[in-house]
């Protein structure tokens, strides 16, 4: 599990239209003890590596009971483990697999990986593939650079979609409808003391990156850094994912990063969406 990523499990947070709403009613389809089984594993999404029952009991949602069947299954399956000597859980190497697989089979980062490796090389700044997964968008590729600040991000982690130069730059080629949807699904609860929260500022920035054709936030969602990010575009016209350049605030100005970066993310993006989509094909 990665850093950033939410169980909701439990917890009320302030959106764009107040707190969460009520879920919609589940198909007779859906297997209630799956979730269950998922949320425990989500349990471990928080800063704390091994918990005891209790801990994931509370994190996950859930009461002893369940939790205990569901963490004795999932310990015989591999995917938790006792710690020796305590009454701690933790996850095992073997939840990683879900990850390889998806990343081995992702067509997108197989297009992407040669471009954000000849920029992060050239130009010896941290390059990244972001992909949109609901109101979050998802570290799917990384190439580090030789100033690298964000040592705690790595792939898959996730950051709210609205607080982030490669979200915005991705919804800046989205309807306004979806838009709207994905804001009122955001927690508008703020990462550093220089993240903007207020709806109409972010759906704002949001219209202006659509028509800059990128984006750019600074301190936003890590202290110190500068990103710029241009949208992937697909065959249909639709942003499914970004590639962004983060620099320190240290050697960079955000003039400076918009000056001398926009053009590599725009090449690279436009180079993937041809490369992948046939998107400017003649």
């Amino acid at each position: 599990m990665s850093r950033g990523s939410r169980s909701g499990a439990g917890r009320t947070t302030r959106t764009a239209k107040g707190t969460k709403s009520a879920e919609p009613a589940r198909s007779s389809l859906f297997v209630g003890s799956t979730e269950k089984a998922f949320q425990v594993l989500h349990a471990f999404d928080g800063p704390q590596r091994y918990m005891t029952l209790a801990d994931i009991a509370r994190a996950a949602g859930l009461d002893r009971s369940a939790t205990q069947r569901l963490v004795y299954t999932l310990e015989t399956l591999g995917y938790l483990k006792r710690i020796e000597g305590t009454r701690n859980y933790g996850l095992t190497s073997k939840v990683l697999q879900f990850s390889h697989s998806y990343l081995k089979a992702n067509d997108l980062i197989d297009r992407a990986s040669p471009y954000l490796l000849d920029i992060s090389r050239n130009l010896g700044e941290t390059c990244n593939l972001h992909e949109l997964d609901g109101h979050e968008i998802v570290f799917v590729a990384r190439f580090p650079g030789q100033h690298l600040i964000n040592i705690d991000i790595v792939i898959g982690s996730r950051l709210p979609t609205f607080f982030t130069a490669s979200g915005t730059a991705i919804l800046s080629a989205l309807p306004e409808d979806e838009r709207l949807d994905l804001l009122r699904r955001t927690a508008l609860e703020p990462l550093t003391p220089y993240t903007v929260t207020d709806p109409d500022k972010l759906l704002e920035r949001v219209r202006v990156a659509a028509q800059r054709g990128y984006a750019v936030i600074m301190n936003e969602t890590v202290m110190g850094d500068i990103s710029v990010a241009a949208p992937v575009i697909d065959e249909h016209g639709r942003a499914i994912a970004a590639i962004n350049i983060s620099v320190p605030t240290t050697r960079w100005t955000v003039e400076r990063a918009e000056a001398e970066l926009v053009q590599h993310v725009h090449v690279a993006a436009t180079s993937i969406s041809k490369s992948k989509f046939n998107r400017y094909a003649a």
